[in-house]
């Protein structure tokens, strides 16, 4: 997103596809790569920064809703639920960052 820092995108992409929002940590817990599959058929490698965001509010009504099937789970089911294995690895090895602002 233009004019936006990483993790400031990564806050908006959760709030547009998931309906949540929080602050995001501003170091990137990984990266992983995938190939995305284009409109005209073409497919683009996507190199993809993963943020922990610290959810504060869940909302039903956003932007990307009937998309997506969401449905809170743990990392390791969530790796067993996805296709990437780089992005399995790492659900898999994430160890959430407690919050600086609680005790």
């Amino acid at each position: 997103m233009k004019g936006k820092k990483p993790y400031e995108a990564a806050a908006i992409e959760a709030w547009e596809e998931a309906g949540v929002r929080g602050k995001a940590e501003k170091r990137p817990v990984g990266h992983y790569t995938y190939l995305k599959e284009l409109d005209d058929g073409n497919v683009a490698p996507c190199i993809v920064a993963m943020f922990q965001i610290e959810v504060t509010e869940i909302k039903t009504d956003f932007k990307e809703r009937g998309q997506r099937v969401l449905d809170w789970v743990s990392p390791s089911e969530a790796a067993r639920r996805v296709r990437e294995i780089e992005l399995k690895s790492l659900l898999v090895n994430f160890k959430p960052n407690a919050s600086k602002t609680r005790g």
